[in-house]
């Protein structure tokens, strides 16, 4: 069912069976170890290239959502991921290793409630009865390919925020056990003229503003209908920024209400700077700590805004400005969800 132009409501709750969640050994000494499926000791994972490693660890991701399940790979009818390399192609070479029918996503950071909202929308329409959702990014190739080697040892301004090495799928079936996923509110370009590519958070505000806004008025709910409001990577920037446009357009949430997965994945004195982001860091933080929270009984009712800058390498030589975008997926337990 469409509310407004950009809500689907899901009146046949797609359900979360299981996710999967690979991180690598600079989310190993981070905030939320434990909330991870496997964790590498090193940023190679025994691969050739960076690329290839996200790659890996995409596969894992989805090799641990059908471990965790009580399925086989077969009964699985679509894969629907993305990242941020050229062309997606880490995505691509996993659903060719995976060898189901693929859906390969771009909308950078915000991919990960993309693939989910869609996964939500093709089995709530009766479309299919198992599909894997997922996204990836490792820090050194989005790096090497947005800004400098690592190697180089380049200088960052406080604004910059660190590209999570990571993958998070989740298997999203027509029935099953665990958390159903209610809604979903479909982000659209908000472009405010930024062009500094060393301040993701501060492009990516105004669209969080825009899709949570309109979420709230197209749902009829308050803010205090979610027990958290989940930004995907703000960080500290972006996160105050977010802030101050709710107030001045009289939306109240309060600060321990609205948390973001850049600022929770890595503990405080990690050389983050302004926190995380990576098309890994809104799928890992909520299919891997969020919704062990609401399988804990601590959650009953959740929404996560990933939020996603369009940019590539090429435009921002141009000097052009960042398009930026949010998608929200709201996720709850309990029969009395609306």
């Amino acid at each position: 069912m469409l509310l407004g132009h950009r809500t689907w409501v899901f009146e046949n709750k797609p359900v979360i069976i299981s996710t999967g969640t690979i991180g690598g050994p600079f989310e190993a000494n981070g905030s939320i170890p434990n909330d991870f499926d496997l964790l590498h000791d090193d940023m190679w994972l025994k691969q050739a290239s960076f690329e290839k490693a996200q790659q890996t660890m995409l596969e894992e991701a989805c090799q641990f959502a059908i471990k965790n399940s009580s399925i086989q790979k077969e009964q699985v009818e679509f894969f629907i991921s993305g990242d941020l390399i050229n062309q997606i192609t880490p995505t691509s070479f996993a659903a060719k290793a995976l060898d189901v029918p693929y859906f390969g996503l771009f909308s950078a950071c915000a991919t990960s409630m993309e693939s989910l909202a869609l996964s939500a929308f093709l089995i709530n329409g009766q479309g299919a009865n198992y599909i894997l959702s997922g996204s990836a990014s490792h820090n050194a190739a989005t790096e090497k390919q947005f800004r400098y080697p690592t190697e180089y040892g380049g200088q960052k301004p406080p604004t910059a925020q660190w590209t999570v090495t990571g993958a998070g799928c989740a298997l999203v079936a027509k029935e099953g056990k665990g958390p159903v996923i209610t809604s979903a509110t479909i982000g659209k370009v908000v472009d405010m003229g930024m062009a500094d590519p060393f301040n993701m958070g501060g492009a990516m505000a105004p669209a969080a503003v825009d899709t949570l806004e309109t979420h709230l008025r197209e749902r009829n709910v308050d803010p205090s209908y979610y027990d958290l409001i989940i930004t995907g990577d703000l960080g500290h920037v972006g996160r105050e920024v977010s802030l101050d446009l709710l107030k001045k357009q009289g939306i109240s949430i309060s600060e321990d209400q609205y948390v973001d997965c850049g600022l929770t994945i890595y503990r405080e004195g990690q050389p983050v700077l302004a926190g995380a982001s990576g098309a890994g860091c809104s799928s890992v933080v909520t299919y891997g700590h969020f919704l062990n929270k609401m399988k804990r009984g601590e959650l009953n009712r959740i929404l996560v805004i990933a939020t996603g800058a369009l940019h590539s390498t090429l435009s921002v030589q141009q000097k052009d400005p960042i398009p930026c975008i949010a998608h929200a997926v709201s996720i709850e337990t309990g029969s009395d969800s609306i």
